[in-house]
């Protein structure tokens, strides 16, 4: 894949293995800017930079990077392309300061390569200049301050680690990778409360069409 919906691009060439689809999202600003959500784990940085100069995007344009948690898979090529970039980086104050191992994150889930320091913290509810515009919403569960970030206007939901894509249905990170599950479970009832359109997941998916149905039957299961 690579655009799949006007301005939004997944990133192509950056899982693991087969088994294991990671989805870091490019998005196009309103301007002549991109942001980034998620980096993938560490030396996913070189495929993302690859990706940026096949669409002819200087690596200056990327202003800002997302992240929606902790986790390696997430945060791990993160000092690498803050530094190639010069983007700003943002994330929940809790997730901030795990990233930045004050204390080290000893949950479920594979922590941070590194420690790194965020450049802005968010908090639940806070609007995010990206994209158009982001609202970032506090959905721990899976992470303590795990954020997603839904775009109101086109009705995107960027879940991170809250839902997985399984064909066209949702569902919850299992329980092995998850710090507290039936939290997990109150927060994909909240974002059920959203108009969705589609649901961006990192592993798994994305679900274009009707992502919202697909939240809702999940929460219904619960």
């Amino acid at each position: 894949m690579s655009e799949i919906l006007p301005g939004i691009h997944l990133i192509d060439g950056i899982d693991p293995d087969p088994e294991f689809s990671t989805h870091v999202y490019l998005l196009k600003d309103k301007g002549p800017t991109w942001t980034i959500i998620d980096t993938g784990l560490p030396g996913a940085h070189e495929t993302i930079e690859k990706y940026l100069e096949k669409i002819h995007v200087e690596r200056s344009a990327v202003k800002k990077i997302l992240l929606t948690h902790l986790h390696r898979d997430h945060t791990g090529s993160l000092k690498q392309l803050a530094h190639s970039t010069g983007a700003r980086t943002f994330a929940h104050w809790i997730e901030a300061e795990y990233i930045a191992e004050r204390p080290k994150y000893e949950g479920p889930g594979m922590p941070p390569a590194e420690p790194f320091r965020v450049d802005e913290v968010l908090k639940d509810g806070d609007e995010v200049d990206a994209a158009g515009g982001l609202i970032a919403y506090h959905t721990p569960g899976h992470t303590p301050g795990h954020t997603a970030f839904y775009h109101p206007e086109r009705k995107l939901l960027f879940s991170g680690d809250l839902f997985f894509g399984e064909g066209t249905a949702a569902t919850l990170t299992p329980p092995n990778f998850t710090l507290d599950s039936p939290t997990a479970r109150i927060s994909a009832r909240r974002m059920s409360q959203l108009s969705i359109d589609s649901l961006m997941s990192y592993h798994g998916g994305p679900l274009l069409k009707h992502g919202g149905a697909a939240v809702r039957k999940l929460v219904e299961s619960f």
